[in-house]
């Protein structure tokens, strides 16, 4: 359970979508408050899935639901989908900060404004508690590992493209080196992951993939050596490594030949999108909701 002494969220104007609305959302906690639009699909089963989508710097929530195409996704798999958007007086180019000690704890700075977002909708909505996952891009992804690290009882799985491990800066000076050159901390993570990073990304090095990798393998080092395919399918040539235990994958990755910093498979009209493929969020949703 969540222990969270957060008020209701206020909701704004409604827009309609062909499928579904997007709601525009304020929600406020004792460690701060932050907007955040919430995607729901119409004629939604319930206990349904939540998804909880962690924006790149410079973007904000509009912006990375539109690039990552994951509303559509959410029409055709019956799953709600939240986009937490960073404030510009936390951050004033719109990252979040997974890199200050303050944002790597339970129960403090930017993961309990995020843990009480999830507590939030799950009141408002029949949401399946089982099935709450968490994704995010370049520093939503370092975020998102942050949330999966701190909050492990809430999140199932979680999506990681072009982020970094847990833990791997604690300043700002620190986060850039680790994004320059990679980076592995000794933190096991129990909750399982894809990562999706590009072999060319010059912003965040594709190091810090394998270095998320590595601390979901300490945590399960019963899990398989890895099994490794290749393939152009979708776009781009990748190469996707699964590590099991039995039938269930706890850790895997897509790293993309020649790929840079950027949603692969994404929407040209949305920021740091790469349309060339392969597609990440399908992957994602397919992770996600696979047993």
């Amino acid at each position: 359970m969540l222990h969270d002494d957060a008020t209701a969220g206020n909701e704004s104007t409604v827009a309609p979508s062909p499928l579904g609305s997007v709601q525009h959302r304020v929600h406020t906690g004792p460690t701060g408050s932050r907007d955040y639009d919430l995607y729901v699909p119409a004629g939604l089963t319930a206990p349904a899935p939540l998804l909880v989508m962690l924006h790149g710097g410079t973007q904000n929530a509009a912006d990375f639901a539109l690039g990552t195409g994951m509303n559509r996704l959410a029409d055709q798999n019956g799953f709600v989908v939240a986009y937490p958007e960073q404030s510009r007086s936390a951050n004033p180019a719109g990252y979040w900060n997974w890199f200050q000690p303050d944002d790597q704890r339970r129960d403090s700075g930017e993961p309990a404004i995020i843990a009480g977002i999830v507590t939030e909708i799950a009141a408002a909505h029949a949401i399946d508690p089982a099935r709450i996952f968490v994704a995010g891009l370049s520093a939503g992804g370092a975020m998102a590992e942050v949330m999966a690290a701190t909050y492990p009882e809430v999140f199932a799985k979680v999506g990681v493209h072009s982020g970094l491990p847990y833990r791997s800066a604690a300043d700002v000076g620190s986060a850039f080196g680790v994004m320059s050159s990679g980076h592995f901390t000794a933190a096991a993570s129990p909750t399982p992951v894809l990562v999706v990073h590009g072999d060319h990304d010059s912003t965040v090095a594709v190091g810090n993939a394998t270095g998320v990798l590595q601390c979901r393998l300490l945590a399960y080092p019963q899990a398989s050596t890895g099994e490794v395919t290749r393939s152009s399918e979708g776009g781009r040539a990748f190469i996707r490594t699964r590590h099991r235990i039995g039938g269930r994958t706890v850790a895997e990755s897509f790293i993309v030949t020649g790929g840079g910093h950027a949603w692969f498979g994404g929407d040209p009209k949305g920021s740091y999108t790469d349309p060339s493929g392969p597609d990440a969020s399908a992957e994602l949703v397919r992770f996600f909701l696979e047993d």
